[in-house]
């Protein structure tokens, strides 16, 4: 052979162990680079650990879990704010036209099924079925306040168009169409079974809480007799009518006095609660 040939050879042999090393110090690297991420990995998941651990055995300055979206599993048991703050010094009075009846119980409310509440007037009985698994609390606070007669005797003492509020129980009496509106129990609670991304929003035959603003649902109610939105679901469903709807419609069509102002007033019709009562919860 050639001296030539064997100088070619050679520097050939050179130029493949110089690639073979090259690719043998990329793969050594490579290595080491996914050792060390591993390494990283490990070490943030147990921070992660730990911080969990911290933050779910620690005590009561961890921060509160948010609210569940609507439509969520709700929370067991109810809350039952005080209207006046007993923090707050001195005590401001409460209006006269508040009744401290107590509060509901603060659990084993029923949460599966259905109930029927009976409105009783002297028009007759109108019944609403309630969702015991979209308004716990709310059927737990007519159940409250039914058993302590709040409703008795009073006077549906606001109509509009298409709806009539009621359960004021300072409504009452020959001095009812004085009442300002503002009479409830001596407590207040969160909105439950709001009606969002729906169409109407309150369709006819659907009973709601009346408020005065966000969680602060009382003993008041109004009847929708027409289809509307109102001005957002802020107003918490209690259920459906599933009878009386006649007697509502035609205090509806006899209209109002004109009292309230820009189409309000005492119905024309009188409206009289005789009882309120609840039916036991069905599966």
């Amino acid at each position: 052979m050639s001296p030539t040939k064997d100088r070619q050879r050679a520097a050939a042999r050179a130029r493949l162990e110089r690639e073979m090393a090259a690719r043998a110090a990329k793969a050594r690297k490579r290595r080491q680079l996914q050792a060390g991420i591993g390494a990283g990995v490990a070490a943030l998941l147990v921070i992660v650990g730990a911080v969990w651990l911290v933050t779910s055995l620690g005590g009561d300055d961890s921060p509160a879990p948010t609210a569940q979206a609507s439509g969520s599993a709700a929370p067991a048991g109810c809350k039952w704010n005080p209207l006046v703050d007993p923090a707050v010094t001195p005590q401001p009075t409460p209006p006269a036209t508040v009744r401290d009846v107590g509060t509901p119980p603060t659990s084993g409310e029923p949460r599966t099924g259905t109930q029927i509440l009976n409105i009783t007037t002297n028009l007759g009985v109108i019944k609403v079925k309630m969702d015991l698994t979209k308004a716990p609390c709310i059927a737990s606070s007519f159940a409250h306040l039914s058993a302590k007669n709040l409703y008795n005797d009073t006077k549906c003492h606001r109509a509009f168009t298409g709806m009539l509020q009621c359960g004021d129980p300072s409504a009452k009496g020959k001095g009812w169409r004085t009442t300002d509106g503002t009479g409830g129990p001596a407590y207040r609670y969160a909105d439950e079974n709001l009606p969002v991304g729906q169409r109407p929003a309150y369709p006819r035959g659907t009973l709601a809480m009346a408020n005065s603003g966000e969680a602060t649902n009382g003993s008041q109610f109004f009847f929708i007799l027409r289809d509307t939105d109102l001005d957002g679901p802020k107003y918490s469903v209690v259920g459906t009518i599933v009878e009386g709807l006649n007697i509502l419609d035609d205090v509806d069509k006899a209209g109002n006095d004109g009292s309230g102002g820009q189409g309000t007033g005492h119905p024309k019709k009188e409206v009289v609660i005789k009882s309120v009562t609840l039916d036991p919860p069905q599966a």
